[in-house]
């Protein structure tokens, strides 16, 4: 696979506190990976810098380098970075009261001059992205009257109008019940795009990504397959908590449970196993 993002020694440093220190990393064409570790790691963070939201990389306390492509982010222009990254954040307030067709029709807009108008074709891609997502039905709805599952799901269908090569998600199964965040990650799975997103669920990460990176305290810990990122001791001294690793009988994925210090014999297991 050709690499299509190059992060090398990202740092953003504000007083008194590093929200990510010397971050260094490849993103290869059609990889699906997932940023994880505790809040206030820095994910969210790294996000922003990969796609250089608000030109975040000319603040004087961000050092380092985004290329894409093997071109500096900065070069980019807004309109060319959103031909390349569609985003799904967390924080969708400014088009909640818009309708579905109307979430969608912003797909468009980065293949758009000022003043052109929507064509059959565009209508086409509209449609089969929803089909792509199963909510062909709710062109017509309002984007605040779908379920969080849905609503997710027109996100996902914008992106995929957007004809972007790298899709960015932040949380995408955050406050969704279970049902919804395994059918969101299914499909995010089954689009056969770049992918890198944050996921707060370790299982879901393993199950869903080929490749995890660990952060912690805005250090890059480990990167690797879940297998190689999701060890006892490595999520035991992130987490401060005692863990054990699995395999999921079901699904043949590394399977990871965390449980509280309560009894001597399980903190001589946690010292023992930290001290490793």
């Amino acid at each position: 696979m050709s690499t299509l993002l190059n992060i090398s020694q990202l740092t953003w440093q504000v007083p008194n506190k590093a929200i990510l220190q010397d971050i260094n990393f490849n993103v290869r064409k059609g990889e699906v990976i997932g940023i994880i570790g505790p809040n206030g790691a820095g994910k969210t963070s790294l996000l922003r810098c990969i796609t250089n939201q608000n030109n975040i990389l000319a603040n004087t306390n961000v050092t380092g380098s985004v290329q894409l492509k093997n071109r500096a982010i900065t070069k980019y222009s807004a309109k060319e970075v959103a031909q390349h990254f569609a985003l799904v954040m967390q924080k969708n307030d400014t088009i909640f009261a818009l309708s579905v067709q109307d979430v969608m029709k912003m797909g468009l807009l980065p293949h758009k001059t000022l003043f052109s108008l929507d064509c059959d074709h565009d209508k086409a891609q509209i449609n089969l992205a929803l089909k792509k997502v199963g909510l062909e039905q709710a062109l017509k709805s309002h984007f605040n009257q779908l379920s969080g599952g849905e609503q997710q799901r027109v996100l996902i269908a914008r992106a995929l109008v957007q004809a972007s090569q790298v899709l960015i998600l932040d949380e995408p199964t955050n406050h969704l019940d279970v049902f919804y965040q395994h059918q969101v990650l299914q499909l995010v799975n089954k689009l056969n795009i770049t992918v890198i997103m944050t996921v707060h669920d370790l299982n879901l990460a393993s199950l869903y990504c080929q490749r995890l990176l660990l952060l912690n305290q805005g250090q890059l810990i480990s990167d690797g397959s879940p297998e190689e990122v999701l060890t006892p001791k490595q999520l035991s001294q992130v987490f401060g908590l005692p863990c054990q690793q699995s395999i999921d009988a079901m699904t043949g994925a590394i399977q990871v449970s965390f449980y509280l210090k309560n009894t001597d014999k399980q903190q001589n297991q946690y010292s023992e196993l930290v001290d490793e």
